[in-house]
């Protein structure tokens, strides 16, 4: 606050409230002073010592508005009673008076260099709390775990792990495949989290079985805090009639472009083949698709839902599949997964079938590079350099070779990302099975065995191998009533 004394008439402005405009001092006594908005109708009440107020005193030169909307450039300013009387030449270049009680009060002073001349001029420690506040934003996102720090989620390494590797990479593509229960959604959120708040992406599509909607909509929002909009046909069918009430005769907008994050089940897109050219239609950064091993494909014919899915991932810049089961339908169905993120790489499952042989040499190579004295044993081991010769080349071995053993550390560790990047699925599958993850409590069978009815067991004997595979067969129309799998 300046320390001008006030007095009634006189023209401030709110150092907190600048959108307020010119205020008039009405009364000062009390130690409080009275200031009434005209511009917003509004009327406050400080404490005359410390009050937000700045005094507002226009210089010689400077341009002017009356309350009636004329202009007047001041040529002289005189002080009465503590007021100030402008003196100057108005549009016509005439001459005019312009007494402060009169000026326009919508002016607010929200450029730098107006609040400057205005004397809106905060205090240091006001300064120096929005500097610090800035350096401390810009460390927090130039921190490596910027974005995952902020969901609700159970620390758990191997998740994050993950997350931070996938999520580094512009555009990722890649299949999730963890075993059931170690968090394959926690962290396809966690790298939607991260893609999100770092801007790398912006619009958001997630497939899922329909059963799944709600389960991932829940989860999305409870952890990550992210509000997905589920499309289904009947919220598509009244987007559509509300724009088209809305305006006739525009064109219908695209109810999947009607929000930025978007979950839609997998039905929608193979049933309604008018909403998956919709969803073609619109832009993707990145998808989501969950128990992709569902997506089925052979070398002669694939499923719709595998077309529906395929054309989508052409389609959309990242991708992210999600499967527990990655080789459930063995290599062809695996193949089938790896194709959808990069078609380029994963084009003839001739060549995956022949590639596949050469994992075993590769990972044994791995095995031993890991080791805890690999980095010292590297030089006189022949047999392992040349192993690793054939995969990356002999000039690389010999640089590794050739450095010292702090150094070897560096190249060896380069060297199974080169072989993971160059050979095999490690730079697009991910999977972490329970016996490699510490931490999770052991499986324990605990079994319940049912009794069979007796008009199951009276029949069991001369029952054919469909009947015995179902037992509904047997047991006839009131088999609900009696199957103690179903009770």
């Amino acid at each position: 606050m300046a320390d001008s004394v006030f007095v009634a008439g006189q023209r401030w402005v709110s150092n907190t409230e600048s959108e307020l405009g010119l205020g008039i001092v009405v009364e000062y006594a009390d130690r409080r002073v009275t200031v009434s908005f005209p511009a917003a109708g509004e009327r406050r009440v400080y404490a005359s010592d410390n009050a937000p107020l700045s005094r507002v005193v226009y210089e010689i030169g400077e341009t002017i508005t009356h309350e009636n909307g004329s202009s007047l450039e001041i040529t002289e300013r005189h002080e009465a009673n503590g007021c100030i009387i402008y003196l100057g030449n108005d549009a016509n270049g005439g001459s005019a008076v312009l007494p402060e009680l009169d000026l326009d009060s919508f002016v607010q002073f929200s450029r730098p260099l107006d609040r400057l001349f205005a004397g809106q001029i905060d205090k240091n420690a006001s300064y120096l709390l929005r500097t610090e506040s800035l350096a401390h934003q810009h460390r927090h996102a130039s921190s490596g775990g910027f974005g995952l720090t902020g969901p609700r989620v159970q620390l758990l390494p191997h998740q994050f792990y993950i997350a931070k590797q996938v999520s580094a990479r512009h555009h990722p593509r890649v299949l999730l495949a963890d075993e059931v229960g170690l968090g394959k959604t926690v962290e396809a959120g966690l790298i939607l989290h991260q893609q999100l708040l770092s801007g790398s992406v912006n619009r958001v599509l997630i497939v899922v079985p329909d059963s799944l909607i709600h389960q991932w909509l829940v989860e999305m929002l409870r952890r990550f805090n992210l509000h997905f909009t589920i499309l289904d046909e009947e919220t598509c069918a009244a987007i559509e009639e509300f724009d088209d009430e809305d305006d006739p005769d525009d064109e219908i907008e695209n109810p999947f472009e009607s929000a930025q994050l978007v979950l839609a089940g997998l039905s929608l897109l193979v049933d309604q083949p008018e909403r998956q050219a919709q969803a073609l239609a619109a832009s993707w950064d990145l998808m989501v698709v969950d128990e992709a091993h569902h997506l089925s494909w052979n070398e002669t014919q694939a499923s719709p839902a595998y077309h529906a899915i395929e054309a989508l991932a052409r389609h959309a810049a990242g991708l992210i599949l999600i499967t527990a089961t990655p080789e459930q339908l063995g290599v062809e169905g695996h193949f089938a997964r790896l194709r959808l993120l990069d078609p380029d790489r994963y084009h003839s499952l001739a060549s995956f079938r022949a590639e596949e042989e050469n994992y075993r040499p590769i990972a044994d190579i791995v095995h031993e590079l890991v080791k805890p004295d690999a980095a010292s044993t590297f030089p006189n081991d022949l047999e392992l350099q040349g192993s690793l010769a054939a995969f990356l080349g002999p000039n690389e071995v010999a640089e590794i070779g050739a450095a010292e053993t702090a150094e070897r550390e560096k190249l060896l560790s380069r060297a199974i990302q080169n072989l993971l990047d160059r050979h095999g699925t490690g730079r697009v599958l991910y999977r972490n099975c329970r016996d490699a993850v510490p931490g999770f409590p052991e499986r324990e069978l605990h079994s319940h065995p049912l009794t069979a009815p007796d008009a199951y067991l009276a029949r069991v004997d001369q029952a054919s191998t469909t009947e015995l595979l179902n037992p509904e067969l047997i047991l006839g129309e009131s088999w609900l009533a009696s199957d103690p799998w179903v009770a």
